[in-house]
């Protein structure tokens, strides 16, 4: 499912919060309380309910849940002075009050027509799928480079939908796309050239094939074929 709201997405299938593809970093209990606030924005949630779904049979104090609430606003960039999506309700608890469009994620990505995306080397090929691929050295990295040139966190895509963006992770020798060095995310075009490091990627987008319909020709011609005399293939 997605969740769009005041220039924010929520995928609830990589549990990513993006603004602009760009994504920005909640801590686990920080991500599932936004979640909650979201699915029960039609009213004002108290805050004993959000300890007891946050931490069911364990007492926790007021200040673990104001601290994820400071978390998530310091994600959106707002205050609780002039809150505009996390809003504190006086003496009770917190209601979201953005505007919110919740979208089924697997019918959005059908309606969009989403392509295949890659990475490519002269001799490999890396497929790019919904979420997060950390590029680097390190053992963890979605897409491993075994290069001295290469930091450990290099950089990481980000696919949302029909979109590409990478972004540099503060690496030694930077992210070029194009020859030229990315200051933060950017989007990604087909054919375009990534230079991680020392090892250049070529980024490829390939919509997607009618495999039935190629496959139903195939058959008709084997069929046509098959119906020939000798004399006829000749």
């Amino acid at each position: 499912m997605l969740y769009c709201f005041a220039g924010f997405t929520l995928n609830t299938d990589t549990r990513l919060l993006l603004k602009g593809g760009r994504e920005l970093h909640l801590s686990p209990k920080a991500y599932e309380l936004l979640l909650l606030l979201i699915e029960q924005r039609t009213r004002a949630v108290s805050k004993a309910e959000l300890q007891e779904q946050l931490w069911p049979a364990t007492f926790v104090g007021e200040t673990n849940l104001a601290t994820l609430v400071a978390e998530i606003r310091r994600a959106f960039e707002e205050s609780a002075q002039d809150a505009t999506i996390v809003r504190t309700v006086h003496r009770f608890g917190y209601r979201f009050v953005a505007e919110v469009g919740d979208v089924d994620h697997s019918q959005s990505r059908s309606d969009r027509s989403p392509a295949d995306m890659y990475l490519a080397t002269s001799d490999q090929r890396y497929p790019l799928t919904e979420g997060t691929a950390v590029i680097g050295r390190g053992r963890d990295a979605a897409i491993r480079v075994d290069s001295g040139g290469v930091s450990r966190h290099h950089a990481r895509i980000v696919v949302h939908g029909a979109e590409a963006t990478i972004e540099d992770l503060g690496s030694k020798n930077g992210t070029f796309i194009d020859g030229h060095p990315i200051a933060g995310p950017s989007l990604l075009r087909d054919g375009g050239e990534i230079r991680i490091g020392p090892v250049a990627f070529t980024f490829r987008v390939a919509p997607p094939t009618n495999a039935t319909e190629t496959m139903m020709r195939t058959t008709d011609r084997s069929d046509k074929q098959r119906g020939q005399r000798p004399a006829d293939l000749e």
